[in-house]
């Protein structure tokens, strides 16, 4: 796993990695995104992650917003319960490659490392 960009107080830790992969995503779609990151009920382990890019003004107050370079990234405050501490990475890897996640919540992760259970 790569380092961090940023100190550890950050609730959503990002790695170089995986901040350069979000930015190169957002940038074929559009350069007014943030990165929504959360949780919900369902995978392997009961609760799966999800992240998607949305437009920067659908950012509510309840949100939670972490600047990583002028890129944002967005967790509603529900969904911050269950990652906070999180490390996002990327690995460009032809097996196993993509995001992963390492969550210091999980009790459980599934062996995909898409699901979790706390």
């Amino acid at each position: 796993m790569t380092q961090a960009t940023q100190p550890q107080q950050k609730g959503i830790l990002l790695s170089e990695a995986a901040l350069q992969q979000v930015k190169l995503l957002r940038d074929q779609q559009g350069s007014d995104l943030c990165l929504r990151v959360g949780v919900r009920q369902g995978g392997c382990s009961g609760m799966s992650y999800m992240m998607d890019f949305e437009q920067i003004s659908q950012i509510s107050p309840e949100d939670e917003v972490f600047d990583y370079d002028g890129f944002k990234i967005v967790c509603d405050r529900k969904s911050l319960l269950y990652l906070y501490g999180l490390m996002l990475d990327y690995s460009n890897a032809m097996i196993g490659g993509g995001f992963q996640f390492t969550n210091p919540n999980a009790s459980q992760t599934c062996g995909c490392g898409k699901s979790f259970g706390v």
